[in-house]
């Protein structure tokens, strides 16, 4: 393989926290792929779930466990001494985040500080990359990509709390992880991130999936948003290939990575949901406003209407750039919900085709 961590994963013990979740699941079946001993340390998955379509668990150890318990934390990385782990575990949601907000701050940072205050007394740890997201940024409505020296902010919940999570991190790193033989901490802030098996809840993709699945309308909350739509495995791409560097190459590696899409453009949702339906045959869509926004409910919900990433740095410094475009990431999304609906298909073998597919993509580059 091409990916640029040929070997660095085979035989090591790496912790996924989260990997019960879309992306976590996603990237343990990768890890198992190149050989890793895989653990994972996650709330119970979510029925259905790609973790349990896939049957994620067969190749890995997977703990149930809370990473809001710093007990929980600290005695898994004690016992399974880890080299390397990456933190997934999170609230993920923005609308969740204004029903739960204490939840959403003691998940995401508060989770976040768990981690890295066990990684301080495991001298096992070689490398932490710990995942944020995109909407970290001060919100501008600017027409081109947040760089990772831009001001943090977020004016939501979970905008909020993982901009803590970024200001964990960066505190972290400067107070406790200095010296030669301590652990090398960077983070990851990728786009909205699509693929199959993510079946959360108010989020575009997987709602209009769901809702093709079920012969339903699909409800369209801000058909002009744009945001930086990339298929699940570039990212992990990116991840692996960052905690390769850490591992490889050392300190240089330990900040903050963004990874976005192809498009310089972004991509609107009305543009996006038209194309879902289109790959999948059949259906409609409704533009229904923003039911959470009404007073009773209790807060004021505000969602960016502009967002995009600029990933230069880690096209100059990791030697990374997304392979599959939005509509090749739709494309892959649908294939794996119409094979799930079929209800008779070993979507174990669908994902692992999914992800040798785009293995290949890599070595040929």
């Amino acid at each position: 393989m091409k990916e640029g961590y040929q070997g660095i994963y085979e035989g090591l013990t790496v912790l996924v926290t989260g990997h019960t979740g879309f992306k976590g699941s996603w990237l343990s079946l990768w890890l198992q792929e190149l050989g890793a001993k895989v653990v994972g340390l996650s709330l119970e998955p979510t029925a259905p779930s790609h973790f349990e379509a896939s049957r994620i668990g067969e190749g890995m150890v997977s703990l149930i466990g809370d990473v809001r318990d710093f007990s929980v934390v600290n005695e898994v990385i004690q016992k399974y001494r880890p080299a390397a782990i990456f933190h997934l575990a999170a609230q993920s949601l923005v609308l969740a985040s204004y029903q739960s907000p204490k939840e959403t701050f003691d998940v995401n940072a508060g989770g976040t500080v768990n981690i890295l205050e066990a990684v301080r007394h495991c001298p096992s740890v070689r490398a932490v990359v710990v995942i944020t997201t995109d909407k970290c940024y001060e919100n501008q409505e600017w027409i081109w990509g947040y760089r990772e020296n831009d001001p943090l902010g977020g004016a939501d919940p979970y905008s909020a709390s993982k901009c803590m999570a970024e200001h964990v991190v960066r505190s972290y790193r400067a107070s406790f992880f200095q010296r030669e033989d301590a652990a090398m901490i960077a983070s990851a802030r990728a786009g909205n991130v699509i693929g199959g098996g993510d079946f959360s809840a108010n989020r575009i993709v997987p709602d209009a999936m769901k809702a093709l699945m079920e012969n339903r309308t699909i409800v369209v909350r801000n058909p002009t948003s744009v945001r930086p739509w990339l298929n699940v495995l570039d990212p992990l791409h990116g991840y692996l290939l960052l905690g390769s560097h850490l591992l490889s190459r050392g300190r240089q590696y330990a900040e903050a990575w963004n990874f976005g899409p192809m498009e310089t453009r972004g991509v609107d949702v009305q543009t996006l949901v038209e194309k879902a339906i289109d790959l999948w045959g059949t259906g409609e869509w409704v533009h229904q406003g923003n039911p959470q926004a009404k007073a009773e409910k209790g807060y004021t919900y505000a969602e960016m209407g502009l967002l995009r990433l600029n990933w230069d740095k880690a096209a100059h410094r990791l030697g990374w750039r997304p392979f599959y475009s939005w509509e090749k990431a739709l494309e892959e999304t649908v294939d794996w919900f119409l094979a799930f609906n079929k209800g008779s298909v070993q979507m174990k073998e669908v994902s692992l085709s999914h992800l040798h597919a785009f293995v290949d993509e890599l070595v040929e580059v």
